[in-house]
């Protein structure tokens, strides 16, 4: 009568549409989540954090058990504003007449209703049993009081039905009509007519009534809240709802036809209690009424306090619910009854019903946007494993579901719609950082496969373009306990590109009993957390470094996510550090460094690793095409001092573009310079790198016109955008010693020789350069102040003559001893563009 009364007959039927689509496509995603597995208590709870995982399953659950004890709260004060109907005194009159017996006034009234609740909650904990047994009595008498009320709408012939109204100092009197059927009544009761609700003395409009409207629908949850207590909820859950929504959708369709046809809009829109006046037998309307509110009622107490237990159960909220877990013998969860209860009796201070319809309403919607919700998620990621046996619904319907409720929610109430979305991420972040990781499984993850699999097949490596390079890194690392800030200072090198942090095992699969990599994956995955730092994880078995390092280099990544530079530490013997327990992450004290790592090394231990073995790598990744970069002491490197240091002069990176090994074909504008300029850059570019300062050394001999070198750089600079402070390093004793031990002089045939294969392998080059040289040349750099923070020199390419392997170390070591943190760059790639 309500709805009818003030939306008309033709907006009733639109709001029934609206509410029934909204609930019939969350009905249909219930059903497919119910059907996919073994349901517990908790309802849409239970469904929704199952699928979504605990952040979302947690927060929707707060809210959806709020929506609850506000629904409880609602149905309560609407039975006590019947049964005052009934019973209470008239307004203005000290006493009343017949059965009029009960004072009326706010306080009287939070009594009733405190009364009432207190029966629910007896019932409540007496068990669910009680309930479902108490639950059908009300059905039957429900169905005898409709069908005496359609009978009614027949039999009843036309009268006046005198209507009191509350009025400010007193009450009023009006006239309504029952006309029986009438063209002209139902003409009159066609359109809209909003009024005032003489309960609150509001003025109603389209959302108010749809808010307190849709209060009468939202009865779909009941079953599924009481998942838990149901012997077969697969089964019971699907028939049961989608019955209970065809009925009470032609239910209401059908009384609000018969209602405008026999009732004039007065009688409608000022007596919420008509049908009492007009049928055939009074007292079992009232009956009716009083109970099916307060079936309702005890409906969401129940499912308030079996959502509580579950998120209880679940330690979502830690200590702040562990009394919600108690239970009876019989399992009934008697504290979270009790604590339900408690929240309902504050919020029955709000006083009265339209006041707390609309919160009612704004937290139903968003619950059943988010069950429609999980149920995309769960359709979307395509798992094999969700297969649910109720097959009536798609994605559509679970899209059309989210849309509904969002669109509704903000057309009923703008402000409590974005009050609660603003409630619900507080919840969502507050679960996100607090509560414990769950072993639920979490559909973004199976989404986030969908997606990138999608997106990696679309990723096309033929359609590279040197503008939109990035460096793609693979660290080779021993034992992390010894390279926790080389480990970082890579991270800082990436530039969004894939960091893959590899690890060979040496070991024979077919002596083991097991693969012996699974169990260290999880000691390397806390690790990648630990340090914050974006890489993936690869390990592999080999009988050997290099046999293992060529494997990673050749499988990992995939589709066009594949490394394309090789990051080693250096090989050298200084002692390794266990940099881990020095490192921040692992200096708190309820952090302890991962046990999955062996210990390092003895300084005196065996090397796992030759000095010709480990040269041969660096030749390996360079024919394979990829980048190698070489890394010494960057253990010693402390980025945060560095960085933190005072602001002037700030922190430097110093670049010597220069192969320094091979003065004879010193240029600075070949592939393997540019890179390594190109890296300096990227990190220079990286967050933590902004306040460092690029010095680019240019290397001068006498009568070579320094400066037209110097504006050459300059100007290559500034095609390439890169900020860079220019200088210029005389080296003309340094390239003499260089020629005094070269054989045969400078065009001879030897260096004629050089110049033809020395392109691509230096075959003599490494003999020819004399320890003199290299420390003179190591000297060089060193003098060049104030100290960087990091330096990175050109890596000249291993000689071809595998003999050679050791001396060709030996003259690295030598040029970058007591260097501090040094980064030795080879490129093989074009990486730089200078094109729009």
């Amino acid at each position: 009568g309500f709805v009818v009364g003030h939306a008309g007959l033709y907006q009733a039927l639109a709001m029934f549409a609206v509410a029934y689509f909204i609930i019939g496509m969350t009905v249909l995603s219930v059903c497919a989540i119910a059907t996919n597995g073994a349901l517990d208590a908790g309802g849409a709870y239970y469904m929704i954090s199952r699928a979504l995982g605990p952040e979302f399953g947690g927060s929707i659950g707060i809210m959806f058990f709020l929506a609850n004890v506000c629904g409880s709260a609602l149905y309560v004060l609407g039975l006590v504003e019947a049964v005052v109907d009934s019973f209470g005194i008239p307004p203005g009159q000290k006493a009343g007449t017949g059965v009029q017996v009960l004072p009326q006034s706010y306080w009287y009234e939070l009594l009733y209703g405190t009364v009432l609740l207190a029966l629910c909650l007896l019932v409540c904990l007496v068990g669910a049993s009680i309930y479902a047994k108490a639950t059908f009595l009300i059905f039957l008498i429900v169905a005898a009081v409709l069908g005496t009320i359609l009978i009614s709408f027949f039999a009843t012939r036309p009268l006046r039905v005198p209507i009191r109204l509350p009025h400010f100092n007193g009450s009023e009197t009006d006239n309504g009509s029952f006309t029986g059927f009438s063209l002209n009544t139902l003409r009159d009761n066609l359109g809209g007519g909003y009024g005032v609700d003489y309960t609150t003395g509001q003025m109603m409009s389209f959302s108010s009534v749809f808010a307190v409207m849709f209060n009468g629908c939202t009865g779909i949850m009941a079953g599924s809240n009481m998942s838990g207590d149901l012997k077969r909820p697969s089964y019971s859950i699907p028939r049961g709802t989608i019955s209970a929504v065809l009925f009470t959708y032609l239910v209401y369709n059908l009384l609000a036809f018969l209602m405008c046809a026999t009732c004039n809009r007065i009688l409608l829109q000022k007596d919420y209690g008509f049908l009492r006046d007009i049928s055939i037998f009074p007292p079992l309307v009232t009956v009716g009424i009083y109970a099916a509110t307060l079936s309702a009622a005890m409906s969401n107490l129940i499912g308030a306090s079996r959502i509580l237990y579950a998120l209880a159960r679940d330690d979502l909220f830690g200590r702040a619910l562990a009394l919600a877990k108690k239970t009876s013998a019989s399992g009934n969860p008697v504290m979270a009854v009790i604590l339900s209860w408690l929240v309902v009796q504050v919020v029955l201070f709000s006083g009265k019903l339209n006041t707390i319809a609309g919160v009612v309403t704004t937290f139903f919607l968003l619950v059943y946007a988010t069950v429609n919700l999980a149920c995309l998620a769960l359709e979307w990621a395509s798992a094999p494993n969700f297969r649910p046996t109720f097959r009536y619904f798609t994605w559509h319907t679970c899209l059309l579901g989210i849309a509904g409720c969002c669109v509704m929610m903000f057309l009923i109430s703008p402000v409590s719609a974005s009050a609660s979305l603003g409630f619900l991420l507080l919840l969502l972040l507050a679960l996100h950082y607090l509560s414990p990781s769950s072993t639920w499984g979490y559909v973004s993850q199976a989404l986030i496969f969908h997606q990138v699999r999608k997106y990696l097949l679309m990723l096309d490596v033929r359609k590279d373009h040197v503008k939109f390079w990035r460096p793609q890194m693979l660290l080779m690392v021993q034992n992390p306990r010894g390279s926790a800030r080389l480990i970082d200072f890579v991270n800082d090198l990436k530039k969004s590109g894939l960091y893959v942090l590899g690890h060979v095992e040496l070991q024979d699969l077919d002596m083991l009993p097991s693969d012996p990599l699974q169990p260290q994956q999880d000691s390397w995955l806390s690790l990648v957390d630990k340090l914050n730092v974006k890489a993936f994880v690869s390990l592999t078995l080999a009988p050997s470094v290099r046999h293992g390092v060529r494997q990673l280099l050749f499988t990992s990544g995939l589709g066009g996510m594949r490394p394309n530079t090789l990051v080693l530490g250096f090989y050298d013997d200084e002692a390794p550090q266990d940099g881990l327990a020095r490192h921040p992450a692992f200096t708190s004290a309820r952090e302890e460094v991962p046990l999955g790592f062996p210990p390092l090394r003895a300084p005196t231990s065996p090397k796992l690793l030759s000095a010709r073995e480990y040269v041969g790598i660096v030749a390996d990744a360079l024919k394979m095409l990829r980048n190698v970069l070489l890394a010494r002491q960057l253990e010693n490197l402390d980025k945060a001092w560095e960085l933190r240091r005072a602001a002037s002069p700030p922190p430097t990176i110093h670049v010597w573009p220069v192969n320094l090994l091979r003065p004879d074909s010193a240029r600075y504008a070949d592939t393997c310079s540019l890179f390594l300029l190109q890296m300096a850059c990227v990190l220079n570019m990286a967050r933590a790198w902004r306040r460092a300062r690029l010095r680019l050394f240019l290397c001068v001999e006498a009568g070579t016109m320094p400066h037209a070198q110097e504006e050459k750089l300059r100007q290559l600079l500034k095609d390439l955008r890169i900020q860079a402070q220019i200088q210029l390093v005389p080296w003309d004793a340094i390239t003499r010693l260089h020629w005094q031990t070269c054989r045969g002089p400078p065009g001879g045939p030897a260096e004629e020789e050089e110049e033809e294969e020395g392109v691509v392998n230096f075959p003599t080059n490494t003999t020819q350069v004399s320890d003199e040289y290299v420390c003179a040349a190591n000297k060089l750099v060193l003098e060049q102040s104030p100290a960087p923070a990091v330096r990175f020199l050109y890596l000249p390419r291993p000689p071809a003559d595998t003999s050679l392997y050791p001396l060709y170390l030996h003259q690295l070591e030598l040029l970058t001893r007591g260097l501090g943190p040094t980064v030795l760059v080879h490129g093989v790639s074009a990486v730089t563009s200078t094109q729009l």
